[in-house]
């Protein structure tokens, strides 16, 4: 009986794990072959590198999104950065850019919650400054990474526990990188000032 309900509970966790929501809009599902542009800035935002954690004023996105199957699929086309500066008095942020677009993404369920993974980031960043240990050299930020979607408040956000949550990461070299960002959806297309939900 005991083996019977631990199995039980178990298939229903692992279902759960792999339940892949999809995108509503006034509580309507997209469609497959039905695509929307969805944009934002972030409200905040940081990279915190071992030597420079970096923060960006101006952290935009556009990304397409796309049901699939009744799976919520995407990809972000564009990421423009800028106004970044370093919490170091010793590095500046000589450029940034968002590399090898566009970045697929997809939603997925883990437990209750419904999150926005991003695969394929790629940030190149230059630093400079005389006493700045990471000044001179391409520094390359790559992984995937995992932000929980709060349709209450229509945003995306990311942090240590949804990159935990979801399995996700981000480093650069061997070294990992916390993203910290809260990012607001909005419409932007056929379906502009429509409410967004994700489930």
């Amino acid at each position: 009986m005991l083996a019977s309900l631990v199995a039980l509970v178990l298939s229903a966790t692992a279902a759960s794990a792999n339940a892949s929501p999809a995108w509503k809009f006034n509580k309507t599902e997209l469609g497959s072959g039905v695509s929307e542009t969805v944009v934002g800035g972030a409200i905040s935002s940081s990279l915190s590198i071992p030597g420079a954690t970096t923060e960006c004023a101006d952290f935009l996105y556009n990304m397409t999104v796309t049901d699939v199957g009744g799976k919520g699929k995407g990809e972000i086309t564009e990421l423009p950065l800028f106004e970044c500066k370093t919490t170091s008095s010793n590095c500046t942020v000589e450029s940034i850019e968002a590399e090898k677009l566009p970045w697929p993404t997809h939603l997925v369920a883990v437990g209750s919650s419904d999150y926005l993974v991003v695969e394929g980031v790629n940030v190149g960043i230059v630093y400079s400054g005389k006493l700045c240990a990471l000044a001179g050299s391409l520094v390359r930020v790559k992984g995937t990474a995992g932000g929980i979607v709060e349709n209450s408040t229509q945003t995306a956000k990311f942090d240590a526990a949804t990159f935990t949550a979801t399995g996700t990461e981000l480093k650069v070299g061997a070294s990992a990188v916390e993203w910290n960002g809260l990012f607001p959806t909005e419409a932007f297309k056929s379906l502009r000032e429509e409410a967004i939900e994700v489930s």
